[in-house]
């Protein structure tokens, strides 16, 4: 299977390459012209793909007269739309990093290009693979927990910005950690309450924490909150803030906590770790031992296995598309002060 990895710019392109070149029967080509926008030391370009081991065109033009059979979208997320029509007009299938879009109209016409191409949108939210994440998913709908009245989730971790400089910018990042890092709790939800989406949400955000950065405050949120109702009538609330210190020794984490009417459910989807402290280093370690979430999303977007009754299946473009309605309505709530209703 020939596989396209389109632009290094996100911070997951580099792992998503590796572990596509690392599988059985896969040839990985990529490219990543867009080097212009990466800041002042960030490796992008024919320079990281040989650090990565991987083969490199200079145009995306080059990489689909290759013939790929599926690809890979890793660039800042206002070029998602234009890669993902990119790889629609030639009818290959497309995983595109989260989120999907900056806007509802954009991922929309992203929704809306693949379907008319015949060609698969998913979505790169590996969360959903977690076995902590599978096994609340089967007690809400076994019915062990009962009707869910309540969520409370956060998505915390470093400020991306001091790996790929873009993430800061709100004209190539559509937003700053409340369009990061809302996305992957509101897909869970998306997934564990299925038939019951968002109907609407308030939220805060602030951009407080790194104020005092050398180069001065960042522009965009690096802190947010949010709090959704759904159609089932739970309530879910979202910490989704980069308030992860930069001496921690894990870039991040999600944890989520659901309280149903017989049973409280908590999960924490990366904390399967070996935690210790350094005499050497004289700082805290933590040595991971669970599965690699990147590892199953990518091997079930090439090889598909989940059925109705089976394992769950990558995010689709759909789903990604109520995410992104999401945030579109909790930026207006952090503008306007009000609660807002989410519409696709």
């Amino acid at each position: 299977m020939k596989v396209g990895v389109l632009s290094f710019a996100h911070v997951h392109a580099g792992g998503f390459a590796r572990l596509l070149a690392a599988m059985d029967g896969v040839e990985v080509l990529a490219a990543d012209p867009d080097t212009d926008l990466a800041a002042p030391g960030e490796v992008r370009g024919k320079d990281f793909a040989a650090r990565l081991g991987v083969n490199y065109v200079d145009t995306y033009e080059e990489l689909f007269a290759w013939g790929p059979d599926k690809v890979v979208v890793c660039s800042e997320n206002v070029r998602h739309r234009p890669l993902v029509e990119l790889a629609a007009s030639h009818g290959v299938d497309v995983l595109c990093e989260k989120p999907l879009a900056t806007t509802p109209e954009d991922g929309a016409a992203m929704v809306a290009a693949c379907r008319a191409a015949g060609a698969r949108l998913a979505v790169a939210h590996p969360v959903r693979f977690s076995p902590a994440y599978l096994a609340v998913r089967d007690a809400v709908r076994s019915g062990t927990t009962g009707e869910v009245l309540t969520v409370s989730g956060a998505n915390n971790g470093y400020m991306p910005g001091a790996r790929r400089r873009w993430f800061i910018d709100p004209r190539l990042a559509g937003g700053g950690a409340l369009m990061d890092h809302t996305v992957h709790l509101a897909d869970l939800l998306d997934d564990l309450f299925e038939g019951s989406p968002a109907t609407s949400v308030y939220a805060q955000t602030n951009n407080v924490l790194y104020e005092n950065e050398a180069d001065g405050a960042v522009p965009v949120e690096t802190a947010g909150l949010l709090t959704l109702t759904y159609a089932n009538g739970a309530v879910a609330t979202i910490d989704c803030s980069w308030s992860q210190p930069r001496h921690h020794p894990a870039w991040g984490g999600l944890s989520m906590q659901v309280v149903g009417e017989r049973a409280t459910l908590e999960m924490d989807a990366f904390d399967q770790k070996i935690h210790g402290f350094s005499e050497t280093a004289r700082a805290g370690v933590e040595l991971p031992y669970g599965v690699d979430l990147d590892a199953l999303m990518l091997r079930e977007f090439l090889f598909p296995q989940a059925d109705a009754a089976g394992p769950i299946g990558v995010t689709d473009g759909e789903a990604g598309l109520r995410t992104v309605a999401i945030v579109a309505a909790a930026y207006e709530s952090a503008r306007t002060g009000r609660t807002v209703r989410v519409t696709v």
